[in-house]
């Protein structure tokens, strides 16, 4: 057999090239390539097709939110798989459902909105939301995963507080979080917090009232604050671990624990020489504390 000649080998090179640029091109950035599909469903509307243990891909319009109303069962969750869809947004309404690899850059606010339990969001980017506070994520709900996104490019200049992730609970919908874990994402230029947590006693005075904010985990997050005076403000939650995160320069303090946020344990983060407090906290939440010692208010 003849070897093939120099320009014959570059041809050969370029056209086995091609598939793996195709997908290496559809993925999140920084993102491994999602899991391949095992349904095909079109649009959001056609979601009751979709069964426990399947990993769906669903044809959504670059504009449109993608509505997620169907989920598994905890040990056979729905797997919602982009592999670097372009999508206006994400709304989780739906139990047990894993949400991987999406893109949205200028979504409606907040990009990604979760009200349910047992809910991953993974590997997606979210760029630039408009309208509303400006947040990039929302959460409400018992077990929850943010794991290895990248929010980015939040504003406050409309008179919004646009943080990188919220959490409140003040009614029905808007329900106190337990089970939150927080790890591997990346918040850069973000104008206001990366973490605003408020439980629902809230100093706000605005909670419910109902349930408990607690055992939450945020870990080896990169996190980027412009404007506001603490990357992470904590408010009524309890048994919350902050670990091995990087706060860059911009706020006056890095954590801020106020009104009982108790037994909060602080270690290893990485502290920006500008930032001359890491945590900043009150007498109520004093108990249990673990870390470094407060240098600040919260």
């Amino acid at each position: 057999m003849k070897a093939p000649t120099v320009l014959g080998k570059a041809l050969l090179i370029a056209a086995l090239a091609v598939p793996f640029a195709t997908v290496a091109a559809s993925a999140t950035p920084g993102a491994p390539p999602g899991p391949a599909c095992t349904r095909h469903i079109a649009g959001s509307g056609a979601l009751e097709q979709a069964q426990p243990g399947d990993v769906v891909c669903v044809d959504v319009a670059a504009s449109d939110r993608l509505k997620i109303t169907k989920g598994g069962t905890p040990d056979k969750p729905l797997t919602y798989s982009g592999n670097g869809e372009q999508v206006g947004g994400i709304d989780v309404e739906a139990d047990n459902v894993v949400v991987d690899g999406y893109t949205m850059d200028g979504p409606e606010a907040p990009g990604i909105e979760i009200h349910a339990n047992n809910v991953t969001v993974q590997n997606t980017t979210v760029k630039a939301p408009e309208g509303g506070d400006g947040d990039g994520v929302r959460f409400f709900g018992d077990n929850i995963k943010i794991l290895h996104n990248t929010i980015s490019d939040t504003d406050n200049s409309t008179g919004a507080h646009a943080d990188c992730m919220q959490t409140f609970a003040t009614d029905d919908e808007d329900i106190a979080s337990k089970n939150v874990d927080i790890e591997d994402n990346r918040c850069e230029q973000i104008d206001n917090m990366c973490l605003m947590a408020e439980g629902p006693n809230s100093e706000a005075g605005d909670g419910s009232g109902e349930g408990v904010s607690e055992e939450w985990t945020f870990r080896n997050n990169y996190c980027e604050t412009k404007e506001a005076s603490q990357a992470v403000m904590i408010d009524d939650v309890q048994k919350l671990t902050l670990e091995g995160n990087t706060w860059v320069a911009g706020p006056d303090h890095a954590i801020g624990l106020q009104n009982k946020s108790t037994d909060a344990h602080v270690k290893d983060n990485k502290l920006d020489p500008s930032i001359d407090c890491e945590v900043g906290i009150d007498d109520s939440s004093r108990e249990g504390y673990q870390g470094p010692e407060p240098k600040c208010e919260p």
